[in-house]
Formats: structure tokens, sequence, C-alpha cells
């Protein structure tokens, strides 16, 4: 019993386990997350459902989370900017990023009694200017590996961006009325 979050991310695991016990964390194999053409919110939330479909039945479990995170190119709303693939994509993601903002959106769902609810939500994130010196130490770290816009707002990134609009659990990963939800 419990609850168990489908998704291989730490930080959705580090949310989780302030809010509920015991937390079984175990990522989902084989989900096409390959983003659907449209709005950036249809995609995340496509990928989210494509996510619950993937989650066994008869699991066990009294919840089950499931979530996606995309950040949205500042230049496109209806483009995503994935997770980069290597440490060069990164680094022209951040650059890319750079000086600007740029919305992230979350989707979240939660199966609570063998039913789903989804929920989507942006948060708007502003980076400062990126020298040469802090993009090196950013792509050196790693940080990168595994996010979305080639990010972490909770790591390394913290000192060189800022959230303008939205709650920080949609930009770390889940979407703050499932939360709430939970609570």
């Amino acid at each position: 019993m419990g609850v168990w979050l489908a998704s291989a991310s730490m930080r959705r695991a580090q949310i989780l386990e302030k809010m509920v016990k015991p937390l079984h964390v175990e990522a989902l194999v084989d989900v096409d997350e390959t983003p659907p053409t449209g709005a950036v919110s249809e995609q995340v939330l496509a990928i989210c459902r494509r996510k619950a479909s993937a989650v066994p039945k008869g699991h066990g479990f009294d919840i089950v989370v499931v979530a996606d995170t995309m950040v949205g190119d500042p230049d496109d709303a209806n483009a995503s900017m994935g997770k980069p693939e290597d440490s060069m994509h990164a680094l022209a993601m951040l650059k890319h990023l750079s000086g600007r903002r740029h919305q992230v959106w979350s989707a979240t769902g939660l199966q609570i009694c063998g039913d789903w609810t989804f929920f989507v939500e942006f948060a708007v994130v502003e980076f400062d200017e990126l020298s040469e010196d802090v993009l090196s130490k950013l792509i050196s770290s790693d940080s990168w590996q595994g996010k979305a816009g080639a990010y972490d707002l909770a790591g390394m990134m913290r000192s060189n961006a800022r959230l303008v609009d939205g709650n920080e659990s949609t930009v770390l990963g889940l979407a703050a009325s499932a939360l709430r939800l939970l609570d």
C-alpha cells in the first residue's frame, strides 16, 4: 500500500517524501516520450497520459503519481526544448535560455481508487545572462543530465535563475494543484 511515484526523478521524490509515507519510487519503462504536435501544454499532458496508461493494473498501491515536465522554447509557444542528448546540446539550450524568460510546464497524473485525475500547470522562469564561466561550470557539473531545458532550478542553476510566476514545484516536476490534493 502507500504511494507509488512512477518516475526516476530525484526532485519529484524529494518533494513527495516530505508529504507522503510510505513512498515507493520506481520508474516506468518503455514509455514513448516523443512529444506530439500542438502546444507545449498539450504535449506534456499527452506524455503524462502515456505514462498513466503504462501503469499495470493490480499494482497494489493506494495512489500512483506520474508526471512529465517540459521547458517551452521562448521563441515558439508550440515548441518544447526536451532533454539534452549530450553536453554540447545542453550548452546550446542554456545559451538559448540565457538572459531570457521561458515557461516550464508540468503535467501530473494521480490515480486514486483506480481513477486518474490530471493536472497541467506552468511557471515562468527567468535566467540571468550566463557568462562563459557559469556555462562552463554548469556543463562540467553534469547537472543538466536528464533535465528538461538542461537545468535544475533546485541545483546549480538556482543562483542564476529565478521563478517569476507560478510554483517552484511545477518547475521541479510536479503540478502544485496535484500536491495540494495529496497534502
